[in-house]
């Protein structure tokens, strides 16, 4: 049965992730996400509906904008594969539940800060604290316990020493992000956190072999690197845990 609902799930996810892509473009510039209609970002042209059915439209158009011939960044259909591949993921992972709608609003804001922070080098307040606020009262409800507020606190207050140890690599945002990643994970944001930071010691170390010691001035945006760990403790916390202990 969740493997049916997750099926299901596809097409809207698809349609939500076209959605997560407006939000994504319009909320680090403070546009309103609701008006006025998509258009492309180069000539301006109001986008057709024929040419905003996601993911469809991108492969026909091969692309690029119908108007002008601009490409059409790659973000797009990769947000809204993302966002259908992670809602059937919940979905299929916690079936018709409310740990499953707290998973899906937990990746939706994962993807919108992934990609505003490769855009724009932001994580936007206004998708992480509503979310979090959100998965915190969603998952007490599930599973009532203070292991979600207590995890929350303290994957925000880990970063938040580390923003502290080294502003330059680290940035507020991430410290918020790290607040909803608690809330959603529980004990297995500890996970997240650190498959997050061992995916991003691998840019470092080719920026590093590329341009030595100037390196350390170059930022590498965490975000994304946080939303693969949170990913990899969410569908594999618990089974990473249970390998892990299982050596001893």
């Amino acid at each position: 049965m969740d493997a049916v609902l997750a099926a299901v799930a596809v097409l809207p996810g698809l349609a939500f992730g076209s959605f997560l892509n407006v939000v994504a473009a319009r909320l680090p510039e403070r546009r309103s996400i609701v008006a006025p209609p998509s258009a492309c970002g180069s000539c301006a042209s109001r986008i057709a509906w024929y040419d905003n059915v996601p993911l469809l439209s991108y492969l026909l158009l091969r692309g690029r904008c119908r108007s002008c011939g601009a490409r059409i960044g790659l973000v797009y259909p990769a947000v809204e594969l993302a966002t259908a591949a992670l809602l059937a993921g919940c979905l299929l992972a916690f079936g018709l539940s409310l740990r499953a709608a707290a998973a899906a609003v937990f990746c939706a804001a994962l993807v919108v800060v992934t990609a505003t922070d490769l855009s724009h080098r932001v994580v936007p307040n206004r998708v992480v604290l509503p979310a979090a606020a959100v998965v915190l009262a969603l998952m007490s409800v599930a599973e009532p316990s203070a292991e979600w507020a207590i995890a929350a606190a303290a994957a925000s207050g880990f970063l938040f020493a580390a923003a502290l140890a080294y502003p330059a690599g680290m940035g507020m945002g991430d410290v918020k992000l790290a607040l909803l990643m608690g809330a959603a994970l529980g004990r297995h944001v500890s996970v997240a956190l650190l498959v997050a930071m061992l995916a991003a010691l691998v840019p470092s170390v080719v920026l590093l072999a590329r341009h030595g010691s100037t390196a350390r001035k170059m930022a590498i945006p965490f975000a994304p690197f946080l939303a693969l760990g949170s990913v990899v403790a969410l569908f594999e916390g618990e089974a990473l845990v249970d390998a892990y202990l299982s050596l001893f």
